[in-house]
């Protein structure tokens, strides 16, 4: 392939990879660049979906607001990924809001340039059914926890998600790499944030955990996976 830093990114996006070169060229072509400073909104709620980005650069934050105005973390998207999806499931509004974590780069395609790849180009449009079918497998399991487990499991799990999403190793152990607040842990869990501090600091005390002021750090990986083995 050649060495353009294009191509070679999209080689290793979700969407992207694995196709042949030919997809990827015509992919890298369709497409346009977009930078999005921190906090800045990419797409919004309801608003109509006609555009689809990956992330090259930086990390982004996906939230839904219910009817009465409460605010809900769903994800967390980093480089590779896939933002916007609801252009590929053929819907016509965004369920969702997604703002800039931090200064960030996308690669963008308009709703019309995606379909005429996916057309064209078989390996990009079974790619983009298998992402669907991931994030539906995702979406599946965290109802699952939500209707069956305790809520130390659900913040587990959560953390357990999130240090393998943005982790970065540290001598002190896997720090998650994005501003995460108790909030934003009991948005992710469905709890209370005054259950997530309980819990986090007992976790502090037992050397699962190391949490400052919008960090969290995962002292010890093998107990906290216990945790979300516990009965």
């Amino acid at each position: 392939m050649d060495h353009h830093p294009d191509l070679e990114i999209l080689e290793r996006t979700e969407l992207f990879r694995g196709v042949p070169v030919t997809a990827v060229r015509d992919a890298q072509a369709a497409s346009f660049r977009k930078r999005v400073a921190a906090d800045e909104i990419v797409l919004r709620q309801g608003d109509a979906a006609t555009t689809l980005y990956v992330v090259i650069v930086g990390r982004l934050r996906a939230i839904q607001t219910t009817a009465d105005g409460q605010q809900i973390i769903v994800r967390y998207l980093g480089p590779g990924e896939v933002v916007g999806y609801t252009v590929l499931a053929g819907r016509d509004r965004h369920p969702g809001t997604v703002v800039a974590v931090d200064d960030t780069h996308l690669l963008g395609w308009t709703e019309a340039a995606i379909k005429e790849l996916m057309t064209k180009h078989s390996s990009i449009a079974m790619n983009a059914a298998a992402l669907m079918g991931e994030r539906y497998h995702e979406m599946q399991i965290r109802l699952r926890e939500l209707a069956t487990e305790r809520v130390e499991q659900r913040i587990a799990h959560t953390i357990v998600r999130l240090s393998r999403q943005a982790g970065r190793r540290t001598a002190r152990g896997i720090e998650i790499a994005i501003p995460l607040s108790r909030q934003d842990l009991a948005e992710m869990s469905g709890t209370t944030l005054h259950t997530v501090s309980r819990t986090l600091s007992a976790w502090e005390e037992q050397g699962i955990v190391n949490c400052g002021r919008r960090r969290v750090v995962v002292s010890d990986p093998q107990k906290l996976l216990l945790v979300t083995e516990e009965s």
